[in-house]
């Protein structure tokens, strides 16, 4: 958590604590993926703002759902409305981020393969699988120690910084570069 709050992703609230078993809503999560992976410097932000018609410019998240919205981050719904109070859950969070990570196009086989040691992998929705087998694989995200993923719960911020801070850990990690053979003569 700390690790993420240094990182500028993710803040406590008014009151000093971060709550860890609080619910991430959409508003929320927009936010979080667009200080973590700077969206605001993807190309498609220059794209006139869309019309989402529950969430006026006043909104505190305006900006930001207008960022995840042109880069195809996340998706609006139905009569364009987005539902940013709307609470998120495990699957859709960790599809989200991996969308903004950068979804790997397993075949089908090899994502039934990743998700074959989660007992309950048979719960991830269909359209959550390929995301969450690439979060798998990366190892982002946490389990219990059977390895149940629980895609059907509700994510919290604890969840989110748990992704988070494995990702920080991920770009920190420089790797060193192997000096080069001399060229043969």
């Amino acid at each position: 958590v700390q690790q993420v709050i240094a990182a500028k992703w993710m803040t406590n609230y008014p009151d000093g604590n971060f709550y860890p078993e609080r619910v991430i809503s959409r508003a929320e999560l927009a936010s979080i993926l667009v200080k973590a992976f700077e969206l605001n410097r993807r190309q498609a932000i220059k794209k006139e703002n869309l019309v989402v018609s529950d969430v006026p410019a006043s909104y505190w998240a305006f900006n930001d759902i207008q960022i995840v919205l042109k880069t195809d981050i996340m998706k609006g719904y139905r009569g364009n409305m987005f539902f940013p109070n709307q609470r998120v859950t495990r699957a859709e969070g960790l599809a989200i981020f991996a969308q903004a990570y950068g979804v790997f196009q397993f075949p089908d086989d090899t994502v039934n393969e990743i998700l074959a040691s989660h007992p309950d992998a048979g719960l991830i929705p269909a359209w959550a699988k390929r995301a969450i087998a690439t979060v798998v694989a990366e190892q982002l995200v946490n389990t219990d120690p059977q390895g149940n993923i629980f895609p059907l719960r509700p994510m919290t911020r604890g969840d989110m910084a748990f992704v988070l801070s494995k990702y920080l850990q991920r770009q920190n990690k420089l790797p060193e570069t192997p000096e080069a053979p001399p060229a043969p003569k």
